[in-house]
């Protein structure tokens, strides 16, 4: 029986991982949008460089949970046969792929036509990544993951944090955007959120073995949940709040609010992580 921050290496990778996703489309939207805006585009390209950093900061703690950065490349060794191996690979190509259309772009060197279908296919590349992330966890031995809250979770920390965190980007490069919209994606997922808790946290009884119930595996499951969904309104609200007074928000105030949705999403993914179970020590009734 763990919290699950043992594993603070796959929450930092997974929660960094799809904040990057959701940051990339929502920004490289925004750059799409800016046909005819050279300086703009130029000045929203050199702040996409704290997405692919946050990229970076990802795969750097998976390498860390692999051990070394040779077992990393030994796990690409059945691609398309593994789960584990798909998710590196298609990490890696997302990587790749977006950081050197950012590399070309920065430098000016990017053809107009080729660097649209270039980003299209980055944010492609970003959702496949997501998914593959989602396809690790779905093992049939483990009953606490082999379910949709898996991929449902995985998929809302990319609308919770990746537009926040392109609202901060956009609004560093002073580049106007459509907040409401995005805002209002990231408080969907929000309600959604609370929705597949509440599910998740009724369907946790039905899952036990001879000894235990897998609620009983994190004793605070309720309590840090409920933590998590404030810190996530409070961080949300550093972006509603200006928009509601219909005021541009400030650059520190949405860094404050990722911040606080970052640390919402890391202890819902501990959570996650201190849910496991394997059959042979649970059962789903």
């Amino acid at each position: 029986m763990g919290s699950g921050w043992h594993e603070w290496p796959l929450v930092l990778f997974t929660v960094l991982g799809q904040c990057v996703v959701g940051a990339i489309i929502v920004s490289g939207l925004g750059w799409l949008s800016l046909a005819d805006q050279h300086a703009a585009r130029q000045r929203l390209v050199r702040c996409m460089f704290f997405i692919w950093l946050l990229m970076g900061i990802g795969f750097l703690a998976s390498v860390m949970h692999l051990g070394s950065p040779l077992r990393a490349f030994n796990s690409l060794n059945r691609v398309g046969a593994s789960a584990l191996s798909n998710e590196i690979a298609s990490g890696a190509l997302f990587f790749a792929v977006g950081g050197f259309w950012w590399l070309l772009a920065v430098l000016g060197k990017m053809p107009v036509v080729l660097g649209k279908v270039w980003l299209i296919v980055t944010l492609l590349l970003g959702l496949l990544f997501v998914l593959a992330m989602t396809r690790v966890y779905q093992i049939d031995t483990v009953p606490t993951w082999y379910n949709g809250y898996t991929t449902s979770a995985f998929f809302l920390t990319v609308l919770l944090s990746g537009p926040l965190f392109a609202a901060l980007l956009l609004r560093l490069a002073k580049v106007q955007f459509n907040g409401w919209f995005f805002a209002g994606l990231s408080v969907a997922a929000l309600v959604i959120s609370a929705a597949v808790i509440v599910m998740q946290s009724a369907g946790l009884g039905a899952i036990h073995s001879s000894v235990q119930q897998a609620a009983a595996l994190l004793p605070d499951y309720g309590k840090l949940q409920a933590l998590r969904l404030i810190l996530l309104a409070l961080g949300l609200g550093c972006w509603l709040c200006p928009l509601i007074r219909r005021q541009p928000p400030r650059a520190m105030g949405l860094l404050v609010g990722l911040l606080l949705v970052l640390i919402a999403e890391c202890i819902g993914r501990g959570l996650f992580y201190g849910l496991h179970m394997t059959v042979g020590m649970a059962v789903a009734g």
